[in-house]
């Protein structure tokens, strides 16, 4: 059965990629720097590999990178209400410094989402108004973070039991255990 959970679990997080409206697309990420506190924010998964490594993009600039330049374990909160599933995931986080990859993915952004990764200041300055935003003409400042899980926890709410499992990553295979609830 535990075997079961896990590939429920890896084909929900493939399908948070491949399926409008999932909601594994829109997922909860906590990073840690230099304070005591975790930082929380909502991304958007963007890809998936076989692995499970899981891939955001971002503006080069913003604090989540900083964060992991100071400690590059993240984590990732997904929870789909019609299952009532939740799925909390621990990795290693690595900026993609690629050229390839990047130029790559980037020519297959969208034109108007590519204003995300072109503002001249930095996502989280001070600004005056929402119009006064002002883009860069040349260049940008999109970048890729992949996450390497090391360990997924799953918990199903449901009746009689609920059922929770905790699945860690040792020498490349995923080795499941129940946990209580």
């Amino acid at each position: 059965m535990i075997d079961s959970l896990f590939e429920e679990l890896r084909g929900e997080i493939h399908k948070g990629v491949s399926e409008i409206g999932h909601p594994f697309r829109f997922i909860t990420m906590a990073t840690v720097g230099t304070s005591a506190i975790a930082r929380l924010r909502t991304v958007v998964l963007r890809e998936v590999t076989k692995e499970l490594r899981l891939s955001i993009y971002t503006d080069s600039r913003t604090e989540k990178i900083n964060h992991i330049s100071t400690n590059n374990q993240v984590s990732f909160l997904l929870y789909h209400p019609d299952k009532l599933l939740q799925l909390k995931i621990e990795g290693i986080a690595t900026v993609v410094t690629d050229k390839n990859r990047l130029t790559s993915t980037w020519q297959t952004i969208q034109p108007n989402s590519r204003n995300d990764y072109i503002t001249n200041s930095s996502p989280g300055s001070l600004i005056k108004n929402p119009d006064q935003v002002e883009y860069i003409e040349e260049g940008n400042y999109f970048c890729i973070i992949d996450v390497l899980p090391t360990k997924i926890e799953y918990l199903k709410l449901k009746r009689p039991n609920h059922i929770r499992a905790l699945f860690k990553k040792i020498d490349n295979s995923w080795n499941g255990k129940f946990l209580v609830p």
